[in-house]
């Protein structure tokens, strides 16, 4: 596949988690992306909720999803794995930031114009949750 990045097998997507990527943006800043499960396939999202931007899905252990819904550890707010559109809780209205993938194969591949892989995981950086918050499922 020209133009795209292999990210992992589709097999290795979890069911009811995510797979944790960092890449690089346009502007040399570093952003990280989360690869789950979704009804006709496979999504790729930023890895932060709409309410707040500092508030990760996926902590490094993968995000909770449940019904084909990723949930906002510190809200609750529920996001379509498939749409990214929030229709509940303090992210109501809101949808989560699309990252191109693609499935061929049975392989994930980055094909997002303005992300260059990095490294499988989070960013390196210290940073910690905005939330004292432990809900897992």
């Amino acid at each position: 596949m020209e133009d795209a990045t292999r990210l992992a097998a589709v097999k290795d997507v979890p069911e009811n988690g995510s797979l944790l990527f960092t890449v690089r943006e346009p502007d040399g800043s570093k952003e990280e992306v989360i690869v789950v499960r979704a009804s006709d396939g496979v999504a790729g999202w930023k890895n932060f909720c709409q309410h707040e931007t500092d508030q990760r899905l996926d902590r490094g252990r993968g995000a909770a999803v449940r019904s084909g819904e990723i949930v906002c550890p510190k809200h609750g707010s529920m996001f379509d794995a498939r749409t990214g559109y929030c229709d509940n809780g303090k992210a109501a209205g809101s949808t989560l930031v699309a990252v191109d993938v693609t499935v061929e194969d049975g392989v994930v591949y980055l094909t997002d114009p303005n992300c260059e892989l990095l490294h499988e995981g989070g960013i390196d950086d210290d940073r910690t949750p905005g939330s004292s918050s432990h809900l897992t499922f």
